[in-house]
């Protein structure tokens, strides 16, 4: 079976049909949010939207969820691609206080939907929880180099130190979102980059 090759003006139609299904449900959650809301915003008929999204809302949510992880990795960069010195942390810790600070809802909004979907869809939040866990991966990658680097005491274990550091992180932005305030994040991220110092 051959599938047709997506024109520019097929690609550029279905970014915007997922930038604002992004917006709608970071606004509404995903279970608040339908095709036919969608379809509003962004003026498209149902064939067009199935088109583009032939598993419907399915697809249509985890193309937001990579959308999204897109755009909180590249706020993180050029720091987040290193991570193997002090500098380089306490560069990411600031980047991400600028990312969130700018952003006009309180949150993550990745976290966010892989909550929802544990919560109301366990199968389909598996996939959006590996941006979760790509997310991670990065912080255990410089944490390993750091290791290399003997900029660790011995026996540091990266995974579980990524770890301590991403659930302060995350603690933050839920609490970030609760009060409506950037001081929690700033905590967190403190308090992870603290584990991090206990570490060295």
């Amino acid at each position: 079976m051959t599938t047709t090759p997506i024109t520019e003006k097929g690609i550029a139609t279905r970014s915007r049909i997922v930038r604002a299904a992004a917006d709608l449900i970071l606004e509404r959650g995903a279970r608040g949010t339908s095709l036919d809301d969608i379809r509003g915003a962004t003026n498209t008929s149902k064939s067009q939207l199935f088109h583009y999204f032939p598993g419907g809302k399915s697809d249509l949510v985890d193309a937001v969820a990579a959308l999204q992880t897109e755009r909180v990795l590249e706020a993180q960069r050029p720091f987040l691609d290193h991570l193997d010195s002090w500098e380089s942390w306490e560069g990411w810790r600031d980047a991400l206080l600028a990312h969130y600070e700018a952003q006009p809802h309180w949150g993550c909004p990745i976290g966010a939907l892989s909550a929802e979907l544990a919560r109301t869809d366990p199968d389909h939040a598996a996939a959006v929880i590996a941006h979760m866990e790509r997310w991670r991966g990065y912080l255990e990658a410089g944490l390993a180099r750091m290791a290399g680097a003997e900029l660790l005491r011995p026996g540091t274990d990266p995974g579980f130190l990524s770890m301590k550091i991403f659930a302060a992180l995350h603690g933050g932005l839920a609490l970030m979102n609760t009060f409506e305030s950037l001081e929690p994040l700033r905590a967190g991220l403190d308090a992870g980059l603290s584990a991090l110092r206990d570490a060295a």
